[in-house]
Order: C-alpha cells, then structure tokens, then sequence
C-alpha cells in the first residue's frame, strides 16, 4: 500500500506537508520521499528508506534542506518516489498509490525501440512511478498522458505531480479503487490519501475526486481538468483494515463502520447461542479492536484487553522483510494480562485472516497463558483472492491465502471452483472450511462476517465497492 500529500500554498509550507505526509505512516513502512518547489530553488527532492526508523526522524532536517510554497511526498512499501522528470512536458515531481500489475507487459512495449530504456532496480525491475512518467510522457499533456496512463494500467494509480511552476495535478485512479480527497484553507488547498492528515493542520474538507478525474491544484482553486467517469469501485478492505480511524472515505467514517461491521457479526452469533458462555471480547489489536468493541457493546459482554502490543519499538510486526522475523516480533510483542486470561472463554475479533501465521502465535500464546476457551472472528469474509488492484498484503501466491489453502486441502484443484461456496458459512462446504481452520489453530470456534455484513456496515451500494479478494468479482 501507500499514502501520498500534497500542498498548494500562498507560503512556505514544508512544515505542514511533513506532519501531512508523516500521518500516513499507517500505510508504509519502507520508503518515504518529498517534493517542494520554490521560485528562488525549483523543484527539489529527498528519499529516505524508513524500514528501521519511522518517517519524522529521517526528515526532521527538512525545513534545512527544503523550501517551497508548493509540495507533495509519500510513504509506501515498495518503489522510492516521488521521482523527478524532465521530458517535452517540463520539469515536474510525481508520485504514485496503487499497483502496476502488467508492468512487464508495458515495459516490453516500450523497450521494443532500442532507443528505449529505463533505470533498473535490483533483479531488473523497474520503478513503477518511473514507468507510469513514461506512459504520460508519451502524449501531448498531462491530461491526455495521465488518461493513457489509466488506461493502459492493469491495476491502478492515483497520481499526484507537482510541476515547475508551482501547481499540482492530482488524479484518481480510473475506478476510484483508492480516495483522493481534497482540503481548503485560507493559505491554500491540499490533498491527501488520508483526510484526517489535512484537517489536523487545519485545512477543511473540500471534496473528494471522482473515479478517473484529474484536477490543477493552486493556492487560488481547484480546476476540473477531466470530469469523474460513472463507474467507481472504491476498496471495502479500507473501512475494514488500512484506513485509520478518524478517516472517512466516501463520506463514511473507518472507526464508524468498523463499530456497526462488529455489531452486526454479534448480533448473526446471539441468534445463534454462540456468545452463550463468554466472559470477554477482545480485538487483535490494532485494527481488530474497533470491530471487537462493536461486537462487545451489541453483545453485552465485557470488551477486555488479554494482552497489550508493546509498541515503543515495533510499532507494526510486518515491518521486518522476512517473515520468520515478522512472526518473532509478533510475539515479542504481546503482553499477556493473567488475571483476563486464565481460566476464561474469550472471543478475539481480527480485521481479516490472510495467511494466518501470526494469528497461530496469537492463539498458542494465550492458551500458554491459561485460557479456558478461545474463539475467533474474522471482520472479513474469507480472503480467496490475491488484490490485482494495490496489493494490500506481502501475497504473491493465491496459495498463501489460508481460506484457500484448506479448501485444496479439503477438495483438492476441483473445490477451487466451489469458492464461493466455501466462503459461505451456511453452506456443508462453508461448514467444513471452518472446521479444517479451527483444527489447524486449535480455535474452539471461528467465523467470518458475510460479504453481506461489510457491504450494510459501510454502507454504500454494493455496485459501488471493490470486493475482488472475497469474492473475485471485478
């Protein structure tokens, strides 16, 4: 994943675009960058890798280095950006969220000239913001190149460039998959992945980019330079996991919808009798714990805290590129409180379970630590499918994803053509796809909330939401 910021001002605001861009930190972890241009400098550039010390502290020496009325700058997991560009265009900075997944495909068409060439990574890949400036720069403006760019892609990308006399373009990517959001005040406009980031530097929300528009940023206004397209297929796994919570996309709140997401899964298990013995309700902290609050204040019990993250030095356990050093930092993290383990039958709400691997950690650590019983809930669906549109995890392989492994397990090659079967929990294949996962984790029960739970807990169209990874529908 990654986040991006952006600044149109009347003065100099590099102060606002590092907390901007700092407050996406949520979104990446390897590689942040700024933008800035000024009229004494031009355009300037910094990256810095972050996987071992947080963005603030690897740019806390911007305001010496930097200066500009206008900037943007990013955080993500994968490519340095934001790049600088100079083609028949001009001079301009950009960057990128999203994925390129035909990036061999469009690199091939480009190289077939032996004129052609690109600066190449390690193993030969190339940087995809550096392929997505190739794409534009082969038409005759920003506004047509970026259209191509939308086009051509297989994947998406949201886009901001900040050119060299001062104004950024911004972009949503041509389905709306990620947000765009705008903000105003009286220094100027910003734009943000996040709209929290610009309001808590006192910018207010100004509106949100259609699918596929693309508008000219100053500190004067917003120019619509290309109208949003009807068709919009906006994340739902925003609202369940990566959004923070004081974020709303689409005019529906994170925190909001993970409450009402958790309230809905208690009240499917009341009907049930399946809360029937519990003693409390806990999340997989962090982004589980808003979903088990919900599910605890529909329910009536008790929301607890069984263990504590320890975070002053690992804030998020992904951090670490390999996984066996993932999953150690995992459970270095977690600080059992006895007296709200042993001897109790706890539920644990998760925001999803991708491959499962921390989450068996979770569940020998706290019977290592005297529970009686424990219970998981997903606040997804079962995750079947790999995201062809921003890779929100590490999956390469559609094999990681545990949901799909046991149904090979179970069925062999031929159950993967009764998914969405497996997905469904009345159904004798539903059924016994829970049973093989809770067997494999020792959970004494585990459920999933429907694809039909998300879609009424944000609370938008079903037409209007990306759910590709649950159920394979473009």
């Amino acid at each position: 994943m990654g986040g991006f910021f952006g600044i149109a001002s009347r003065h100099d605001c590099m102060g606002d675009v590092f907390f901007g861009v700092d407050y996406h930190s949520h979104l990446g972890t390897r590689i942040g960058g700024l933008a800035a241009y000024s009229s004494t400098i031009g355009l300037q550039r910094k990256i810095h890798n972050i996987e071992n010390s947080p963005f603030r502290t690897k740019f806390e020496h911007i305001f010496d280095e930097m200066e500009g009325t206008s900037a943007i700058g990013c955080i993500g997991d994968s490519d340095p950006q934001p790049l600088l560009i100079r083609s028949h265009l001009g001079a301009y900075a950009i960057c990128m969220t999203g994925a390129i997944k035909n990036a061999d495909d469009i690199i091939k068409r480009y190289l077939s000239k032996s004129t052609d060439h690109f600066d190449a990574m390690t193993g030969g890949r190339v940087n995809s913001t550096e392929l997505l400036a190739a794409m534009i720069n082969q038409q005759e403006d920003f506004v047509s190149g970026i259209k191509f760019a939308q086009e051509t892609i297989d994947g998406s990308a949201c886009i901001i460039i900040l050119r060299d006399d001062g104004s950024i373009i911004a972009a949503r990517d041509r389905y709306g998959r990620l947000p765009v959001a705008l903000g105003k005040s009286e220094e100027g406009y910003a734009v943000a992945f996040e709209d929290f980031a610009y309001n808590k530097i006192g910018y207010e929300d100004y509106r949100e980019l259609g699918p596929g528009e693309i508008v000219s940023i100053t500190p004067d206004g917003v120019e619509q330079l290309a109208a949003p397209g009807k068709k919009k297929k906006i994340c739902a796994f925003l609202w369940s996991y990566y959004g923070y919570p004081s974020t709303s996309y689409e005019g529906v709140n994170v925190e909001m919808m993970r409450y009402k997401n958790g309230s809905i899964m208690a009240c499917r298990d009341m009907k049930r009798g399946l809360t029937d013995g519990l003693d409390y309700i806990g999340g997989v902290p962090d982004s589980g714990t808003p979903h088990a609050i919900g599910y605890a204040n529909k329910s009536g019990i008790p929301f607890a805290r069984a263990f504590i993250k320890y975070t002053p030095t690992w804030a998020r356990s992904f951090m670490p590129t390999r996984q066996t050093e993932r999953d150690r930092v995992a459970r270095m993290k977690q600080i059992p409180i006895h007296e709200l383990i042993q001897d109790k039958n706890l539920l644990f709400v998760d925001d999803s379970i991708v491959r499962g691997t921390q989450l068996q950690g979770t569940v020998d650590f706290l019977y290592s630590n005297g529970a009686k019983s424990v219970h998981m809930r997903s606040a997804c669906p079962p995750i079947m499918y790999v995201c062809k549109y921003h890779s929100f995890t590490r999956v390469k392989n559609a094999n990681e994803l545990i949901a799909r492994r046991m149904v090979c397990e179970l069925e062999g090659e031929k159950g993967l053509d009764r998914l969405d079967e497996y997905s469904d929990s009345g159904t004798e294949r539903g059924v016994s796809l829970r049973k093989c996962i809770c067997d494999k984790f020792n959970f004494t029960s585990l459920g999933f909330q429907s694809l039909k739970g998300v879609v009424e807990a944000i609370g938008l169209d079903e037409c209007e939401l990306c759910t590709y990874c649950w159920s394979g529908k473009e």
